[in-house]
């Protein structure tokens, strides 16, 4: 322990085991929609971000909370998107049931806030696009790669803990803020 730089002794690995399953995941989603489907990943870097956890226990809720969140706010998007109209208060009205739907009928508050967000993409593409078929295609793909972005996250984290298990938190480390 001698040669180890101060700031080195004693610490926690967590940011490092972290970092490492960020940029492991990152890279296989970027291989895979940029050579496998000439997409880059740009929608689906976030959900790695939230579905990777050092702590697995921690990942499956949040990638469970994403998925079914993000269902739902793809759903209510679908709707609005086909059934809305083009009125201007689409998008926020959209985004109201979602949220509504999402905390009194889903109930999964892990991930409350990828419901608004997934719907807020879907309408996005509306905006965006001049058919709604196009705008649909568009929003589902976007949707898809965020879920794939969750499924990476998820399998990179399930993989890190078997390769390089952090040690049990002591009390002293369960205490800390």
């Amino acid at each position: 322990m001698k040669d180890v730089p101060s700031f080195l002794k004693g610490a926690d690995w967590v940011g490092v085991h972290f970092a490492l399953n960020i940029f492991i995941a990152t890279t296989i989603l970027w291989l895979v929609l940029r050579l496998a489907a000439g997409l880059a990943p740009i929608w689906a870097l976030s959900s790695i971000i939230a579905a990777s956890d050092p702590n697995v226990k921690q990942a499956t809720r949040t990638f469970w909370g994403r998925i079914i969140n993000a269902l739902l706010g793809c759903i209510t998007g679908m709707v609005f998107l086909l059934l809305g109209g083009t009125s201007d208060w689409k998008l926020p009205t959209s985004l109201a049931v979602t949220v509504l739907l999402s905390v009194y009928v889903v109930r999964v508050p892990v991930m409350w806030r990828q419901a608004p967000i997934t719907a807020a993409l879907i309408i996005a593409a509306g905006l965006t696009h001049h058919t709604r078929l196009t705008a649909a295609e568009v929003g589902l793909r976007r949707v898809g790669e965020v879920m794939l972005g969750c499924i990476v996250g998820l399998v990179v984290s399930w993989l890190a803990s078997k390769v390089w298990p952090l040690p049990e938190p002591t009390d002293h480390a369960a205490t800390k803020g």
